[in-house]
């Protein structure tokens, strides 16, 4: 694609306007009334005539595919939108567009929202809109073309200087309003700084305006510091809740440990009197055989010895008979 510079920059004017009436027709939607969008006086967004270019100069070469060509455009855009932002908040001590609200947003100056549609913004740029404006401006006389570029550059550069002088004053505003304040109420210190704004120029009214919620920095800081004190809080409250739950679930687990170990004492105890109580009825057993047997044998023996009780009586008479001969024949 060979294009000249007097191409680049009325794609890069178009793409601008273009640009300015989306966030309009946008901010209408939001706010139901007419806001002029845009850090400058003129009707347009340069952050979409550069993303345009970037699209058209860089990505131009993806044009055969469209996957990457999509993905290369969320790249590019949220590299341009994050940077734009970071320059002007260092620049002019403001966030001018603040995303932190949404999800899936790096440091609140690009979020997937945003970003998604910039990615379809790139495929119908190349496949649609960039061929059709081409072919408009070649089918132009180029003289004309270029009387027409010389006068939008003077008229845009016009425009950026009284826009810079009018940020400027916007933010040695904001820096001497922070100075007065020796409250930390920066809520008030953004108050206090529209209000001044409103009170000067046309162009400082229509850029409070444009940015319905502009913050200064300070502002931010301060909902940082307490977006940090919430989120601290809630950890807080979420480690004492869990330290809770683990103290009752330790309790529960006690309770369970001493009611399982009473139980299996008092089943301990019972067993051993069982086995108590066993052996002794074992031992009493044990001992009537014993002494049951003793006896029969005691019999046993006394029978063996001196036999039936005739013989017994037979043996006393021989013996008390010879005890007698013994004494008759001695007398």
């Amino acid at each position: 694609m060979k294009l000249g510079i007097i191409d680049y920059f009325l794609l890069f004017m178009i793409y601008s306007i273009a640009g300015w009436i989306l966030e309009v027709v946008l901010k209408y939607k939001e706010h139901k009334r007419f806001i002029d969008r845009g850090f400058l006086i003129g009707p347009y967004c340069p952050i979409y005539g550069y993303g345009a270019l970037l699209i058209t100069v860089i990505l131009y070469r993806y044009q055969n595919d469209p996957m990457i060509l999509f993905f290369m455009t969320i790249f590019i855009s949220g590299i341009l939108e994050y940077f734009t932002s970071w320059a002007m908040e260092k620049l002019f001590k403001a966030r001018w567009w603040d995303y932190s609200k949404r999800k899936f947003n790096i440091e609140g100056r690009v979020c997937l929202g945003t970003l998604i549609p910039f990615g379809i913004f790139g495929l119908i740029i190349t496949y649609i809109t960039n061929p059709f404006l081409l072919n408009c401006l070649n089918s132009f006389n180029r003289r004309m073309l270029n009387v027409i570029s010389v006068i939008l550059f003077i008229i845009f550069i016009i425009d950026n200087i009284i826009s810079t002088i009018i940020i400027t004053g916007f933010r040695k505003t904001t820096i001497k309003v922070e100075k007065e304040e020796t409250y930390d109420n920066t809520e008030e210190i953004t108050k206090r700084v529209r209000a001044i704004l409103a009170q000067k120029s046309w162009g400082y009214k229509r850029l409070i305006d444009a940015f319905p919620s502009l913050k200064t920095i300070t502002t931010k800081i301060h909902e940082f510091t307490e977006e940090v004190k919430e989120n601290v809080n809630e950890i807080k409250d979420n480690i004492n809740e869990k330290a809770e739950d683990i103290k009752h679930a330790i309790n529960d687990k006690t309770e369970v440990m001493k009611n399982t170990i009473a139980s299996k004492t008092e089943n301990m105890r019972n067993t051993i009197n069982d086995k108590k109580n066993s052996v002794i009825a074992d031992i009493h057993k044990n001992s009537s055989s014993i002494k049951i047997r003793f006896n029969l044998n005691k019999a046993k023996l006394k029978r063996k010895f001196f036999g039936t009780r005739k013989k017994r009586i037979s043996i006393k008479k021989i013996i008390s008979q010879i005890i007698i001969v013994k004494l008759i024949n001695n007398w």
